[in-house]
């Protein structure tokens, strides 16, 4: 997940600027037709014109092709807004009425939105606590997904081989034992953030001092990873598909330490009450979003190079959900 969906950066300076002045509309048509799979149309749904918005990055656009899609196959008139840049504006969209669904990452919810600083270990204890905190908000939370797009440390198959590590922990001992081979590619927060590299380095037990750290952009990260030249290891989002790309090897957290961010459907209190469907139909999508299944999706765009609608429509045809229409 690039990092700057996790700051809040709105498209105004202030929260309360109206949001159509941000050049927010109504939406758009979606970008492919869809036709009734083992997704079929409900009463409840024929006709709701629902607008689902997403963020501007590959996978969250991804995920709001597939909210779209499943909400047209089952009778709704779905209009398109996503693409919006950065969290806290989608927030704005959905509070002010102009985004009635949309996928949000319990994480943000929690420590973004919530304002709360210590995460919660366990997924559904986290999924749980964010959607009971942000009903008073008019926003409900259903159908956490397997996926959980979280910060992580990665290596080459290379440093792998030569170092053994596998874990956090084994890093942390590698830290501690010979730093320069443990040499770390990260972005300017994570390298300041206490859900970063401060608080691992006081979970996991090493000296951050001792590290050598270079700082980079996102995308140079996975680079560089996979190089091996300016760095060993590289903070990583865990569903990037880059990491399969690259052929890269995540560090297991063996100790919980980084916040849980599960894709989540988020709905508009009123909708959700007005349209219960939502969440029936949504359900099955969830449970079917696994990291490696996301990851996978992400790799065709930012890979190899295919549009998001294109992949997310044919993964709801793979998985059965939807029909190809006449486009």
């Amino acid at each position: 997940m690039r990092r700057s969906t996790r700051r809040l950066v709105a498209l105004c300076a202030a929260a309360t600027m109206a949001l159509t002045g941000c050049g927010l509309q109504s939406g758009g048509a979606m970008p492919l037709s869809v036709e009734p799979g083992s997704i079929t149309p409900l009463p409840g749904l024929e006709g709701a014109q629902l607008t689902v918005g997403s963020k501007d990055f590959t996978e969250q656009i991804i995920l709001g092709y597939i909210l779209e899609f499943a909400l047209s196959a089952a009778g709704a008139d779905v209009r398109d807004l996503t693409n919006i840049a950065g969290s806290q504006s989608v927030r704005l969209a959905m509070q002010s009425g102009q985004v009635d669904v949309a996928y949000e990452y319990t994480g943000t919810g929690w420590i973004n939105f919530l304002g709360n600083e210590t995460p919660i270990p366990d997924a559904t204890e986290q999924f749980e606590a964010v959607r009971d905190a942000d009903k008073a908000n008019g926003i409900d939370w259903v159908n956490p997904a397997p996926m959980d797009n979280t910060y992580a440390l990665a290596m080459n198959q290379q440093v792998a081989q030569a170092t053994g590590v596998r874990t956090l922990s084994d890093y942390a001992a590698l830290v501690n034992r010979d730093p320069a081979a443990a040499a770390l590619c990260v972005e300017t927060e994570f390298n300041s953030r206490q859900d970063g590299l401060p608080g691992l380095a006081a979970t996991y037990g090493f000296d951050a001092s001792t590290l050598p750290v270079q700082i980079l952009q996102t995308g140079v990260i996975y680079q560089a990873t996979a190089e091996g030249g300016q760095c060993s290891f590289g903070e990583v989002f865990t569903t990037d598909g880059r990491i399969k790309g690259l052929n890269l090897t995540v560090l297991e957290d063996d100790k919980s330490f980084f916040p849980r961010y599960n894709a989540t459907v988020i709905i508009r209190q009123e909708i959700a009450d007005r349209y219960p469907e939502i969440a029936e139909v949504t359900a099955p999508i969830s449970d079917a979003l696994t990291n490696e299944a996301i990851s996978e999706l992400n790799k065709q765009v930012d890979i190899d190079g295919r549009d998001p609608a294109d992949v997310a429509r044919d993964w709801m045809v793979a998985q059965g959900f939807v029909t190809v229409g006449s486009d």
